[in-house]
């Protein structure tokens, strides 16, 4: 990116914003200062709880449930959003001022087709008629590089992959072409070879019409290729500010450089038992499909206890399919599961509760996975009751027992909801919840893909503690090939439902690779400015909307 020095769109002055907890306001954001110009992108930074999300938000004029903006001062293109009335501030959301949630799973509503949903704006502000936003929306699909862009908007949510439906979400952004777009970690949930699609496709949509962004990532190598400036957060307080090359290269501050320095942990790779050893699970030629679309094409691979698989691959490639074919939520129409040498029912209605419990999930999102009214202790206590029959004290027990397990004290924890918990602490409890039912093989589907890196790095030591204790089976669904280097024994390489490559970590990090496996491996993003620019030049791409195409 390059550094536009415009007119001042955005100025945000000794910001202060409070949130309500223990019966009291306490001061979150401490007095942040944000300038943005006309055109340029500004990547905000920092550990979870850093306040990234609500200082994109406040720059809205807006303050989640729970929080107030309680001093400083908010101007967007010299409107005071701090003092003007709220049916103003609502005027200018979607319309002049855009957001991009980082689920879009959660964020479009599932009853509606995407085209309904990007119609709304430009119809409700009288930008469009409704035709014409269709019509604007075909034309964006188009340059974001979504397949079939004159279909595609008729579909259903749940119809689309999640790198599609992301690229869905930037389009409906643009739908009013806002002068300003707050993207909050828009490809934390996508895999490497997408995650280019989707940063290519929005440099591209920013750049064409000369719009302003505020890119909220934990991903340093990702914030290096979009942004302009670079402005690091710890607690609510600014940390520094400086050009991104400026950034990268000599940061100021102890704690930027340890944000730098994350992600050393690597555990010791195991290699497969010799001998007679039966896997704790056992793919054997899978086959499956949604409807009359196969999905998966004579899928094999084995887990033994105490090793970790990573199943690797693109959007769509059938990781996660593979994953509900193991738990009996999606029946095979060919091939078996063996799970400790005796074949599994195909359905998960056709197997007893022993048969259900042997195989737990670890889900991506913890914020959808954890019902948001109901305690920890009873989130984690129902499968402890269900599969063991526990009630009373000795429930209570357990509860207790699980929570020391992953690092959360039972006295203060015991009670709370999950809205109180910090991203990592929920996903925390979401591998509470499976340990529960006290399983032989877990499914770690994304865990850590919503978290920054240096809580990702804590629930990598926390797995990789507990499957040491408990000679626990992982199945490791991942696009963050760091993640990979990190945790995996084995690694299993998918694309459009096949296995293309598969073998021990060391092996498949060593070439030659599969070209398959070689892309994933060039995609990743590295701390270099110039990085995605010169990938696209490499693979031929003329202009970043093109990148879905290579």
């Amino acid at each position: 990116m390059t550094g536009k020095k415009k007119d001042v769109l955005l100025d945000i002055k000794d910001l202060r914003i409070e949130g309500y907890s223990d019966e009291k306001w306490i001061e979150i954001v401490h007095g942040v200062d944000l300038t943005l110009h006309r055109g340029e992108v500004m990547g905000l930074i920092g550990e979870s709880g850093a306040g990234k999300s609500t200082i994109g938000l406040a720059a809205m004029g807006f303050a989640r449930d729970g929080c107030r903006i309680s001093g400083g001062s908010i101007e967007f293109d010299g409107m005071e959003l701090t003092t003007t009335s709220e049916a103003d501030r609502r005027a200018l959301r979607g319309a002049r001022i855009a957001y991009v949630a980082q689920s879009a799973a959660a964020s479009f509503n599932p009853a509606h087709k995407l085209i309904d949903q990007h119609t709304e704006a430009p119809v409700h502000y009288r930008m469009r008629k409704r035709l014409e936003s269709q019509e604007d929306a075909m034309e964006l699909y188009e340059r974001l590089r979504l397949p079939n862009p004159r279909d595609i908007g008729f579909r259903y949510p749940h119809q689309v992959s999640g790198g599609q439906l992301q690229r869905a979400m930037t389009a409906m952004a643009m739908a009013c072409r806002p002068d300003l777009i707050i993207f909050d970690e828009p490809t934390t949930a996508l895999d490497v070879t997408t995650q280019i699609e989707v940063l290519a496709a929005i440099r591209d949509i920013v750049d064409q019409f000369n719009t302003a962004a505020i890119y909220i990532t934990h991903d340093l190598a990702v914030v290096a290729q979009m942004a302009d400036v670079i402005k690091v957060l710890l607690k609510g307080d600014e940390v520094e500010e400086a050009d991104t090359e400026t950034m990268l290269k000599s940061p100021k501050e102890d704690y930027t450089k340890s944000l730098w320095a994350v992600r050393s942990f690597q555990r010791e790779q195991k290699s497969r038992p010799t001998g007679d050893a039966v896997p704790v699970v056992s793919v054997q030629e899978i086959d499956a499909s949604y409807g009359p679309t196969k999905v998966l094409d004579n899928v094999s691979f084995d887990v033994y206890a105490g090793m970790t698989v990573a199943v690797v691959g693109e959007s769509g490639s059938g990781k996660s399919t593979t994953a509900r074919v193991i738990t009996g939520l999606l029946p095979p129409d060919k091939g078996k599961i063996l799970m400790n040498g005796e074949e599994m029912p195909p359905s998960y209605k056709q197997r007893s509760k022993e048969e259900l419990r042997k195989a737990q999930m670890i889900y991506q999102m913890a914020d959808t996975a954890l019902n948001p009214k109901v305690r920890i202790c009873d989130i984690i206590g129902r499968p402890a009751q269900f599969y063991g029959g526990l009630k009373g004290g000795a429930l209570k027990s357990r509860v207790d027992e699980l929570l020391d397990l992953i690092e959360l004290e039972p006295s203060q924890y015991y009670s709370r909801f999950p809205p109180e918990l910090s991203g990592g602490q929920k996903q925390r409890i979401g591998i509470a919840r499976a340990l529960a039912a006290d399983p032989t093989f877990i499914i770690c589907d994304e865990v850590t893909s919503a978290l920054d890196q240096l809580v990702a790095e804590g629930i990598l030591k926390l797995l990789d503690r507990l499957q040491k204790e408990l000679n626990l089976a992982y199945m490791f669904i991942t696009h963050d090939l760091a993640t990979v280097r990190s945790i995996a024994d084995e690694v299993v390489v998918m694309k459009q439902g096949k296995v293309v490559e598969q073998g021990p970590k060391d092996v498949m990090f060593t070439p030659p690779h599969h070209p398959y496996t070689d892309l994933l491996l060039s995609s990743v993003p590295e701390m270099d400015p110039n990085w995605l620019t010169t990938l696209l030049e490499e693979r031929g791409v003329d202009n970043v909307g093109e990148a879905a195409d290579v």
